[in-house]
């Protein structure tokens, strides 16, 4: 966690569809105190010089800023269904933004794994998934170098910490506190009664080996959801952590504790 504040001299705004009165607004509390306002493109890096970027979406916005301005801090608003990336909803912008001027909040610094496979590199704040469209798979892990087990199932997840929220949990991962050095490695709907999800050191190596008893012909890795990369039989895939991390400002103290994820879903009333 760092408490360093941010000098605000540059304010980029990221959305897939931008709505117009949230940016005039965003204009009226920074504009007057000197703060340049720039509207970043989905897909694009043009903007540069950014000191904090203030996105609008849900957790999937939230990965794309992150991915597209890595390094650069990102504040976001939730205007999708899940949040739980975000540092609150609409109806609190106008005390977030209040928040930001006043210096009234943390950047919290989240592990970025990177992915070498054949068609090249991907990067990752939450997971990188290697399955297969409808049937079974088979693949061979390695962890530094040493064989672990053959996974044999719909495919296999490796993510971060931050990930432990996203599609690991549903995978039936243990929650991680964000913040933490780790990678997590899950089978996806394994058959084996024996299977077990895996948690590892920040700097350990992960291979996955798409193994010759697979029968599925249409196979696929893709990171935090974005396009689907193809593999083969055969394929190696290298996941480690990148020196690269993802930053991510919220207000408050107790931020990942006080998320409405653990009232609603993990303490329903």
């Amino acid at each position: 966690m760092n408490e360093n504040k941010i000098k605000l001299r540059k304010v980029g705004i990221f959305s897939p569809q931008l709505v117009h009165p949230v940016t005039e607004l965003l204009q009226e509390w920074f504009v007057p105190h000197g703060i340049e306002i720039a509207t970043l493109a989905d897909g694009g890096k043009s903007e540069t010089g950014l000191d904090l970027i203030v996105s609008f979406g849900g957790d999937g916005t939230v990965l794309a800023a992150l991915s597209l301005f890595p390094e650069c801090p990102v504040l976001a608003v939730n205007f999708g269904n899940v949040g739980f990336l975000t540092a609150g909803d609409r109806e609190d912008l106008t005390d977030l933004l209040q928040s930001v001027l006043d210096g009234n909040y943390i950047i919290s610094e989240r592990s970025v794994i990177e992915c070498f496979h054949p068609l090249g590199t991907d990067y990752a704040v939450n997971e990188i998934v290697v399955r297969g469209a409808t049937r079974l798979i088979a693949v061979e892990l390695s962890i530094n170098g040493k064989h672990i087990r053959r996974v044999r199932g719909d495919g296999v997840i490796v993510g971060t910490a931050t990930g432990s929220t996203a599609y690991l949990l549903a995978a039936g991962s243990p929650i991680v506190i964000p913040e933490l050095r780790c990678m997590i490695i899950a089978g996806l709907n394994e058959y084996d009664f024996r299977s077990r999800h895996l948690v590892v050191t920040g700097e350990s190596k992960i291979r996955l080996v798409i193994s010759e008893q697979t029968h599925e012909k249409e196979i696929y890795l893709s990171a935090d959801g974005k396009e689907k990369v193809p593999l083969k039989i055969g394929d190696e895939v290298l996941i480690q952590e990148s020196s690269k991390t993802g930053k991510i400002s919220f207000h408050g103290k107790e931020l990942f504790f006080s998320q409405s994820f653990f009232t609603t879903v993990l303490v329903p009333q």
